[in-house]
């Protein structure tokens, strides 16, 4: 005797197909453009603290003792200033006896310049009323040494170390904007992809499934 028995089946659908990262929008290039505009900024504020250091140049090879003294070259109507390398506070004298017509003046304010090893002070700033070479003798109560370099220009300074620290800012900014609002969006994309995929039919039409009767069979 055969008895058979033609029930449902079971078994739900297969998963949806994984999202895979290179379908999301926007593509993750975007990372690497955010990295690369940050690097670039950043770059371009160093060079400009860099290029404001560099062009107050200073006579280092002919400095000199506090005590000692130098010949210096001046030329009448621009202005030079002395600095000092010494450690702490100290009260500076300077002296060009040979400098008849002209001013040495102390600046309201201060600056400082580093030049290999060695930090320099702005303590005089000199405007000679004649051109030539001027013998300059300094004191200080401190071990130090003495030099002569360009005027600083502070408010081309300040100016450069505002525009420096506007490019940090600006490559920090631009760096977490660009990849916060990538990966938000790239978020809500994989989201919508994973959403339309699970809606679509996984699998093809199924079968009529057959009329159910009863047990069918030979008796002995």
């Amino acid at each position: 005797m055969a008895i058979g028995i033609h029930g449902p089946s079971y078994g739900g659908p297969p998963p949806p197909p994984k999202v895979q990262a290179k379908d999301v929008r926007p593509r993750r290039i975007w990372y690497v453009i955010a990295a690369v505009l940050a690097l670039v900024l950043a770059g371009i504020g160093a060079s400009i603290i860099v290029m404001t250091v560099k062009s107050t140049v200073l006579e280092t090879n002919r400095r000199f003792p506090s005590g000692g003294s130098q010949t210096f070259s001046f030329t009448q109507g621009e202005a030079r200033a002395i600095y000092v390398s010494q450690a702490g506070e100290g009260r500076i004298n300077c002296e060009i006896p040979q400098m008849r017509a002209g001013t040495m003046t102390r600046p309201d304010s201060t600056f400082q310049i580093t030049a290999g090893s060695r930090a320099w002070a702005r303590v005089f700033e000199v405007k000679p009323g004649s051109s030539g070479d001027f013998t300059l003798t300094c004191t200080s109560e401190r071990q130090a040494e003495f030099t002569v370099g360009d005027k600083p220009h502070v408010g081309v300074a300040v100016g450069a170390v505002l525009a420096a620290i506007a490019c940090f800012v600006g490559a920090l900014a631009s760096a977490v904007t660009i990849s916060v609002v990538t990966a938000i969006r790239r978020s809500r994309h994989r989201r919508r992809l994973s959403a339309m995929w699970a809606t679509q039919p996984q699998w093809g039409p199924s079968s009529p499934r057959p009329r159910q009767g009863p047990p069918t069979g030979s008796l002995p």
